[in-house]
């Protein structure tokens, strides 16, 4: 039996075990692919190891994300066969660190949302997929998860409300929505229907009708961005280093809590709502943009001093 049929039964009991592992098998089925290709065996230490410098440069918390997931898999091995061998813990140390936030302009966002509309296809799905998704993150903060884990039900146009169900670790949660935002989200709807000929189950689809992954999601992502410049341009399909997807939901913060300061609001007392409405577990995580963002920062410390400078986001 080949490591891709062993995955196959590892994410099967994994998952009746109610575990999320939607990245954890992308990692995994690139690890069990190059095992198969490599005709290892069993598992080892050094088989795991060369998968790793086999992969594009990475931090060390991604790096340590992969070391685990591989050797999760080679425990799971070895409790069957104790010819697998599980690498030793911490042999890839890495302490995982959050990103330096992007903070996007407006003109990057919408050049982003024009230029994914163009992204080629047969039916024009990827197009039409790709810049209402990447739309509804920047007006949202939506995590990319939560995006492609929506479903046609989940968006209540009478009364204006986005049901988010695949929040992090299993949170609900309602969002209501501006008018223009789910007219927008409607037409989406309503094009896709047409070009598919039926409703799929999915909010976010493929021209096959299938729900859109995360990979082709954050590869299109990275296509665009090359394709205006935030990105330098890769051969072989590669995604290259630059601003993330996942930095318009930090945009959307960061904007909202701009717009607090500017106005004279409680900032304190606000940051509760931001909290709920990103799905935030700890009001911390929601603080450390404050730290995160210079004009953040100094517009909290003039708060404080009782100073009136403005601080232009660029």
């Amino acid at each position: 039996m080949s490591f891709l049929d062993e995955m196959d039964r590892y994410l099967t009991i994994r998952r009746q075990l109610g575990v999320d592992l939607s990245t954890d098998e992308r990692i995994l089925r690139r690890f069990v692919t190059f095992a198969d290709r490599d005709g290892a065996r069993h598992i080892s230490t050094s088989l795991v190891m060369r998968w790793l410098e086999s992969l594009p440069s990475a931090s060390a918390g991604t790096r340590a994300t992969r070391f685990r997931v591989a050797r999760q898999f080679a425990e799971w091995l070895h409790g069957m066969d104790p010819r697998h061998e599980a690498p030793p813990r911490g042999l890839v140390p890495g302490r995982v660190q959050r990103s330096h936030p992007y903070i996007y302009n407006d003109a990057e966002i919408v050049a982003i949302i024009e230029h994914a509309r163009l992204l080629p296809s047969v039916y024009g799905m990827r197009g039409l997929t790709s810049s209402t998704l990447f739309g509804l993150i920047a007006v949202t903060g939506l995590r990319i998860s939560e995006a492609l884990g929506l479903d046609p039900a989940d968006l209540d146009a009478e009364s204006g409300v986005l049901h988010v169900r695949q929040g992090k670790l299993g949170k609900e949660r309602l969002l209501p929505l501006d008018p223009s935002v789910v007219q927008r989200l409607q037409s989406y709807a309503s094009e896709r229907d047409r070009l598919l000929g039926s409703q799929p189950e999915a909010f976010f689809v493929t021209c096959e009708g299938r729900r859109l992954g995360d990979c082709s999601a954050r590869y299109n992502f990275a296509h665009v961005c090359q394709q205006i410049g935030l990105r330098e341009p890769q051969l072989y399909l590669r995604h290259g280093r630059g601003p993330r997807i996942h930095d318009l939901r930090h945009t959307f913060a960061v904007r909202t809590m701009l717009s607090w300061y500017r106005s004279g609001k409680d900032v304190g007392r606000e940051m509760i709502k931001l909290t709920t409405w990103l799905g935030h577990a700890n009001p911390a995580h929601t603080y450390w943009y404050l730290e995160a963002v210079p004009e953040l920062l100094e517009l909290a410390s003039a708060r404080i001093t009782g100073s009136t400078a403005e601080v232009e986001v660029r």
